[in-house]
């Protein structure tokens, strides 16, 4: 059974993946009207521009045509995610786990609705300075948790604060109870 503190987390969860997904939506929903079969339209010149692609591919357009591929491991990673949200502790230590993982959360399912709905990912911003392959707004949530995910492991976590993970653990404690 879930505690009342652990329901309130859950909810905030969805509440910032659902937000999330609306933004990534909005924004491709502008790009699409705004952008594509037109010019690029320069935000900094020689620095950020948008830039209209569909992108039938993963990121930097590997896996081109893959769909089935990439949406099996969109929803390997969501599963992931939420057996991670039900499973943390709802100690404040977590909190910005359950913040990162949301994020990312929102970031596959926004690619994966583009993926699904159309066959192709709508990426738009293009970083002209340094040639970066053109992303989108769920890019940015998946790249950006994920690295600070990294980071918080590296730097912050310590191994046995992911203990709660660990099926042969959450055994013994239930032979011990």
């Amino acid at each position: 059974m879930l505690s009342g503190k652990k329901k309130v987390l859950l909810l905030i969860d969805l509440a910032i993946i659902l937000l999330l997904i609306a933004g990534d939506r909005v924004s491709k929903y502008l790009a699409v009207n705004h952008l594509k079969d037109r010019p690029a339209i320069p935000l900094i010149r020689g620095f950020l521009e948008l830039n209209y692609l569909e992108n039938h591919g993963a990121a930097f357009g590997m896996l081109q045509d893959q769909k089935v591929f990439l949406v099996l491991i969109a929803v390997l990673i969501l599963f992931i995610i939420f057996y991670v949200f039900f499973k943390l502790p709802d100690d404040g230590k977590y909190t910005i786990m359950h913040i990162l993982l949301s994020v990312l959360a929102a970031g596959a399912v926004g690619n994966m609705i583009d993926r699904l709905w159309t066959g192709y990912v709508v990426d738009f911003i293009y970083l002209v300075i340094i040639h970066f392959p053109i992303f989108n707004v769920a890019d940015i949530y998946v790249t950006v948790s994920t690295f600070v995910l990294m980071l918080l492991f590296l730097f912050f976590y310590k191994e046995k604060d992911f203990s709660f993970l660990s099926f042969r653990l959450q055994k013994k404690y239930r032979e011990i109870k």
